[in-house]
């Protein structure tokens, strides 16, 4: 589908967040007649007209659609919240409907060259960097996606020469069809929203499409440390570039010692010490040498890469470091929504640790976290749905009573953090869950975190 063959359909649009909306705006601007359907009756259809342009032509439904509604829609574009293994969704394909998500409808409608970044944990930090390191070498650029900005917003200001960088999610993998990145990257894969995807092994699938489109033409920046990426380098599409964490790589980016090494068409390189680095942990050396690994396939002079990553400070809500007071540092890592995010949070600590604990249920196991802990956490304050069943994993592994505390609220989870932190200590925020239920987002929850923090006495 191109601009000419969206003129005058009827297309759904559901969900009015920032993808639906962001559709929206594209499909009027292509001459489509979008409708914006939200399930949500608490809305009001002044509140949706409101986040629109002035002019947007655009339908309006709130609550349920209209059978003859239903009947004259000619492509759907379900946000990425909406679960696409409903009734309502499978009527619209058992009818030969095409059922597109945002990521795809942007897709159709952008010129110029295409990354995107998929990976359970450490998505945001490379893209972030990648849209960086890209920004100052080609300058047309756009940084879109998961990352919080809708592709479609930017997808038709692209032209050729342009360079979007895009973040995306499972969540918007789902709804991709003919999407083809020119590099793609899947950084690691561990157990997260098995509630949406309800197994690993669909999990893995739903990842794996970001290159399933790809050719020998194009690259799969992959990481050789964890088993679903690197096998799935054996029957990739895409010419694959591995990185490497724990050992020396016969070609692709590795880490020797504390250095970052290249071997590259039969040569090797040193070329970074990881202190020269602004961010911590092993988890943000992976995102670097992921980062690496595609500026370098986007023929970005290796001068001007590191440069750009030297320079390159933590992005907000992950292990971020936001004030010391009284001797304690404080740490913002609110995007550890799942287990294995938290882990590396908890292994960048290097100091005595109160640890913020538990949020919105997602299906996940604790054990691998708490193990993780290794003698680090000197007291674990607990709070939300899963509070409980991390208790009872916490105390399995043997940690003392005493250690673990209960609070009602977030605000008493901060209170008890920073009566039992001293001098010396870290207080980290680092859930390894999802913040709905107590909040709209991992943004949210951090940001009162970081309020909490800014208020306390020096």
């Amino acid at each position: 589908m191109g601009f000419s063959d969206w003129d005058k359909k009827q297309v759904l649009v559901i969900g009015t967040g920032i993808s639906g909306i962001g559709a929206a705006k594209l499909l009027s601007a292509a001459g489509a007649c979008p409708v914006l359907f939200d399930e949500n009756e608490k809305l009001t259809e002044e509140q949706v007209r409101g986040k629109l342009p002035a002019g947007t032509e655009a339908e309006i439904v709130i609550g349920k659609l209209p059978a003859e509604m239903e009947k004259r829609i000619e492509a759907v574009v379900p946000s990425p919240g909406v679960p696409t293994d409903t009734e309502f969704l499978d009527g619209f394909r058992k009818r030969g409907i095409p059922v597109l998500g945002e990521i795809e409808l942007g897709y159709l409608f952008s010129k110029g060259k295409l990354i995107a970044i998929t990976g359970t944990n450490g998505k945001t930090t490379t893209t972030s960097l990648v849209g960086q390191i890209m920004q100052e070498y080609f300058g047309d650029v756009f940084v879109v996606g998961n990352i919080g900005k809708p592709y479609t917003e930017s997808a038709w200001k692209t032209g050729e020469g342009s360079v979007t960088v895009a973040e995306i999610s499972s969540f918007q993998l789902e709804t991709t069809d003919s999407f083809r990145p020119d590099i793609s990257a899947i950084l690691n894969i561990t157990p997260d929203h098995l509630n949406r995807h309800h197994t690993m092994e669909n999990y893995v699938a739903v990842k794996e499409r970001i290159a399933a489109k790809q050719t020998k033409e194009q690259v799969c920046v992959l990481n050789y440390e964890d088993g679903y990426t690197r096998d799935f380098g054996q029957r990739c599409p895409a010419r694959t570039v591995f990185f490497s964490s724990a050992r020396k790589l016969e070609e692709g980016l590795y880490l020797e010692g504390e250095d970052i090494w290249r071997a590259w068409e039969g040569s090797r390189e040193k070329l970074m010490n990881i202190h020269e680095m602004n961010l911590v942990g092993m988890c943000n050396v992976e995102n670097v040498m992921a980062a690496i690994a595609i500026a370098i396939c986007m023929k970005v002079p290796m001068e001007r890469i590191l440069d750009t990553v030297r320079r390159f400070r933590a992005v907000e809500h992950r292990i971020e470091f936001v004030a010391a007071k009284g001797g304690v540092d404080y740490y913002n890592d609110s995007k550890g929504t799942n287990p294995d995010a938290a882990i590396q949070g908890i292994r960048a600590m290097s100091k005595p640790t109160v640890l913020i604990g538990g949020g919105y249920d997602k299906g996940s196991a604790y054990d691998e976290w708490i193990e993780a802990f290794e003698g680090k956490v000197k007291c674990f304050v607990l709070v939300g749905q899963t509070a409980e069943q991390i208790e009872a994993c916490a105390r399995k592994h043997g940690m003392e009573e005493g250690k673990i505390l209960r609070a009602e609220s977030f605000e008493e989870a901060l209170r008890l953090c920073t009566e039992h932190a001293q001098a010396g200590d870290a207080v980290l925020l680092s859930p390894a869950c999802a913040s709905w239920g107590m909040f709209a987002n991992y943004e949210e929850r951090g940001k009162k975190f970081k309020e909490y923090v800014y208020a306390l006495a020096d």
